[in-house]
């Protein structure tokens, strides 16, 4: 019998280092283990929930797929390569023999991966798209965003419809996803969308001609896959995650980190050097400070942060003030073992920055905060009120256009809802893949992304401004639109803070190349002392 009604604990992301990349890994679960590679119609933690729930006593590993969310960074259309990076991950977690259960279109992938006991499921549905050769359209990003409309559509329809017949709705089968099961699905997908394209119809192109058992054996349902584990021989016990380990060549590598606050989610770059924190903005992901994060690791160890609620960190329901985020980065700093960091915050992250220096000035050496916040009450009461509208998983996706388009429309206008002439910012419009990149990280925060965000306008910083005495930058871009808060800060600091204009704003889609290395040379100047 299944134990699809017993509650389990929520799968954990933990990354794993191969050749080439990371391969993210989704584990829940105690007992002797199963691995399972997730389809491309669930994504690998809505497919670890689900196997966990009813397969109770097993520890589910479920592998992202290589070119899907947190595995984005190792894309490629050849399956045979990426069979090889699947089984360096699974020898790093799990034993020789366990069995794997491979979903859908990703059997196609098991087929190529060294022979372990090998269950697969949904591959009359992954057969039967093949023979109709069914594959997403264009998944190419789109100034309009209509790349995730067609994307969520997609994915929705593959649970909805016979596989034989896209005319009727299937009668049978799994219960539907959730709209929380197909945000999850579409967001990951979405970081690389061309490259979800490629590995769908890489892997409807591997399946023609092939046999049944070289796909494992089929399982009708979850049920049946907890049935046919307990008539498999029990594997030898494998060991915890290892410790991830930095990619080589000065590449951006991914890290979670234990706190004590909740699990975080790090960018990390360089090797041996002085550690520098970056503190992202609020709303979305630190993903587009990785100018930062290279930019400034040579000499260093930089890492930006995902806050709690926001990217692909913990998403604790709680309310926040800077005050919290602060206490976030001391556990981090904590965590990490580091006995002080220097700090680069940009506006929400300046306030973070800035509250961390004054409440732990032993843990921060130097700090450049770019674009700190100084607002009136009257504007601060209009933004509290306007500026956050809440996205939550539609039945249909429409969430997503609503994401879009608000990031979208950040770039045109000050605030984003005033969009009248007045309100025009000179920045142009970025690129449909730049575009792509923050609504990812919106997506991923769900519906926290506003807490850290919002903590900003409710900030006294002026009040605080004048209790830093750790060595500072405060600076911004002459277009930033904060930064008429460089005229108040100067008028606050005390000595030891440096108020300037920079060149650039370094992590806005394309700056002027020339500006943006005048920038970055006067941060390093600056942290270097």
């Amino acid at each position: 019998m299944s134990g699809s009604q017993q509650a389990f604990a929520a799968p954990r992301p933990h990354y794993i280092t191969v050749a080439g990349g990371q391969i993210r890994v989704w584990r829940c679960g105690d007992g002797p283990d199963v691995a399972v590679l997730h389809g491309l119609t669930l994504g690998a933690q809505a497919t670890a929930a689900r196997v966990a729930s009813a397969c109770p006593g097993r520890r589910v590993t479920v592998l992202e797929l290589p070119g899907v969310g947190g595995s984005a960074g190792l894309a490629t259309a050849d399956l045979t390569a990426m069979a090889r990076s699947l089984d360096a991950a699974l020898d790093a977690c799990v034993a020789a023999d366990t069995p794997l259960a491979a979903c859908d279109l990703a059997i196609a992938i098991a087929a190529r991966m060294r022979h372990r006991p090998g269950l697969s499921l949904g591959a009359a549905a992954a057969q039967a798209w093949t023979r109709r050769a069914w594959r997403p359209p264009s998944l190419a990003p789109r100034q309009d965003g209509a790349h995730l409309t067609a994307l969520w559509a997609h994915v929705r329809d593959a649970h909805l419809f016979d596989p034989l017949d896209p005319t009727q709705p299937a009668p049978i089968g799994e219960p539907l996803p959730t709209p929380v099961e197909l945000d999850s699905t579409v967001t990951a997908a979405a970081v690389d969308p061309i490259a979800y394209e490629r590995l769908w119809s890489a892997c409807l192109g591997a399946l023609d001609g092939v046999s049944a058992p070289a796909t494992g054996t089929p399982v009708a349902s979850l049920d049946a896959l907890y049935s046919a584990l307990a008539g498999l021989a029990t594997p030898t016990p494998a060991p915890c995650f290892p410790s991830t380990a930095p990619l080589p060549n000065g590449a951006i590598w991914n890290h979670y980190v234990e706190t004590a606050r909740g699990r975080m989610h790090l960018r990390r770059a360089g090797g041996e050097g002085r550690p520098l924190l970056i503190i992202p903005t609020g709303g979305g992901s630190s993903a587009q400070f990785a100018p930062v994060v290279t930019g400034l690791a040579h000499g260093r160890q930089t890492f930006s942060v995902d806050y709690l609620g926001n990217g692909l960190s913990d998403k604790p329901d709680r309310p926040v003030e800077i005050g919290d985020l602060a206490d976030d980065m001391i556990a981090l700093i904590e965590a990490l073992g580091f006995p002080q960091v220097d700090v680069w915050g940009s506006h929400t992250g300046a306030l973070v920055g800035l509250e961390l220096a004054v409440r732990r000035p032993d843990l921060v050496g130097r700090a450049v905060l770019e674009g700190p916040v100084f607002i009136s009450q009257d504007f601060q009461q209009d933004l509290l009120a306007r500026y956050f509208p809440p996205i939550v998983a539609d039945p249909w996706g429409l969430h997503l256009q609503f994401a879009w388009n608000w990031r979208r429309d950040m770039f045109l206008y000050w605030p984003w809802y005033r969009v009248e002439r007045a309100a025009a910012r000179q920045l142009g419009l970025p690129s449909a893949e730049q575009l792509n990149l923050y609504t990812v990280g919106i997506l991923e925060s769900g519906p926290t992304y506003d807490r850290a965000y919002r903590s900003a306008f409710t900030y006294d910083t002026r009040s605080r401004m004048p209790l830093l005495r750790t060595p500072t930058l405060v600076c911004a871009g002459p277009n930033d639109m904060l930064i008429d808060g460089l005229k108040e800060a100067k008028a606050l600091a005390l000595p030891g803070v440096e108020v300037r204009v920079t060149p650039t704003t370094v992590w806005w889609p394309d700056p002027d190349p020339a500006a943006a290395a005048a920038t970055m040379a006067v941060y390093d100047a600056f942290l270097n002392g």
